[in-house]
């Protein structure tokens, strides 16, 4: 079982392990609150854009998302009229990342699920409600639209995802940073619902907890390297 004392609680009730986490330029990130990021983690808010000499935000993460254990989040980059530069990368809420993904895109929306080992490519742009099979591979400047099943390399829509997508994602999440145990969380355990299944559906909503505020807070914690 985790240990409390492995992950570092912000006051928007976001939660960082101490585990060989690596966040550069969290003045250039911004997360919604109620975010899990575990161990072996690298987030790059230091490869911002500059414009002039202001200074953007590089990284834009909703509330209640959940990156597993050594996924990689960098902002998207591109040569421009011979400039290169980085451009901002934005999740939604609701968005679930797997074990060691690494995540260039443009946009992911809400409501979003992304497997194990997978690519998202540079500038990509998810939108809502779109579930990504474990090792799929998304070419750059895919479009993936709302309520769709990706899979492959490179990534096709496989299939049309029913609407109660979106409501048993958010549960997951949920029940995600809700779990005391973090590390030991085995989401198979809410994947028992055939997602076709109406009656199915609204059993497992009926569990859901209430819905809490949300929040929009600047993320700011300490610059941490590899050990």
């Amino acid at each position: 079982m985790a240990k409390s004392k492995e992950y570092i609680e912000t006051d928007t009730g976001n939660k960082i392990s101490r585990l060989r986490t690596t966040i550069l330029g969290s003045q250039n990130i911004i997360l919604g609150g109620k975010t899990l990021i575990h161990s072996e983690c690298t987030i790059r808010g230091d490869l911002r854009r500059f414009e002039g000499s202001q200074q953007s935000i590089a990284i834009v993460i909703g509330k209640y998302c959940s990156l597993s254990i050594g996924t990689v989040i960098r902002p998207p980059s591109k040569t421009y009229k011979g400039v290169f530069n980085y451009y901002p990368l934005k999740i939604g809420d609701f968005v679930q990342i797997g074990e060691g993904s690494m995540i260039e895109a443009a946009s992911i929306g809400s409501y979003v699920k992304i497997g194990k080992q997978c690519v998202i490519g540079k500038f990509c742009i998810i939108k809502d409600c779109v579930e990504i099979q474990d090792g799929t591979i998304l070419p750059e400047n895919s479009v993936i639209p709302s309520f769709s099943l990706v899979g492959g390399t490179p990534g096709l829509v496989i299939r049309e995802l029913p609407e109660c997508v979106q409501e048993l994602f958010e549960i997951e999440c949920r029940k995600k940073r809700a779990d005391k145990r973090i590390g030991k969380y085995d989401s198979s355990v809410y994947r028992k619902i055939d997602l076709d299944s109406t009656d199915g559906r609204k059993n497992w909503i009926s569990k859901a907890s209430a819905k809490q505020p949300s929040t929009d807070i600047f993320f700011n914690v300490r610059r941490r390297s590899h050990s």
